[in-house]
């Protein structure tokens, strides 16, 4: 029988590679990281009234900014904040602050302003 070969450890910044989830190393932590200690999206803000929101500013913004600007034409499917809100209510609801992208555009610069696994990067 073929084995399946093996993966990066799940742990972030492992090189480690591994059959399963966690290589030995960090079989002990399991699942220890970033989203362990993170509000639900509720307690963040994005609950029903943002749900709300959202869907009234995308039928306003039916096209993706970052793809109109390059020429391209695509649907928006979020609602991206412009500056990163990082709890601030007032922040959190400032249309002047919201931008509608396709997922593909938000990914990718969500990826640019973090370390690729929803931390802040150190970078900025």
């Amino acid at each position: 029988m073929p084995y399946k070969p093996a993966t990066p450890c799940a742990h972030p910044g492992c090189p480690n590679l591994t059959g399963e989830r966690y290589c030995d190393a960090h079989k002990q932590q399991g699942g220890v990281g970033y989203d362990d200690n993170r509000p639900s999206a509720s307690a963040r803000g994005y609950d029903f009234r943002w749900k709300k929101a959202r869907l009234h500013f995308l039928r306003r913004h039916p096209l993706c900014a970052q793809c109109q600007a390059a020429g391209r034409i695509e649907p928006s499917t979020v609602v991206d904040h412009l500056t990163p809100h990082r709890g601030d209510m007032t922040l959190f609801w400032d249309e002047g602050n919201w931008q509608a992208l396709c997922e593909t555009c938000h990914n990718q610069k969500t990826r640019k302003e973090t370390d690729g696994g929803g931390r802040v990067s150190v970078r900025q």
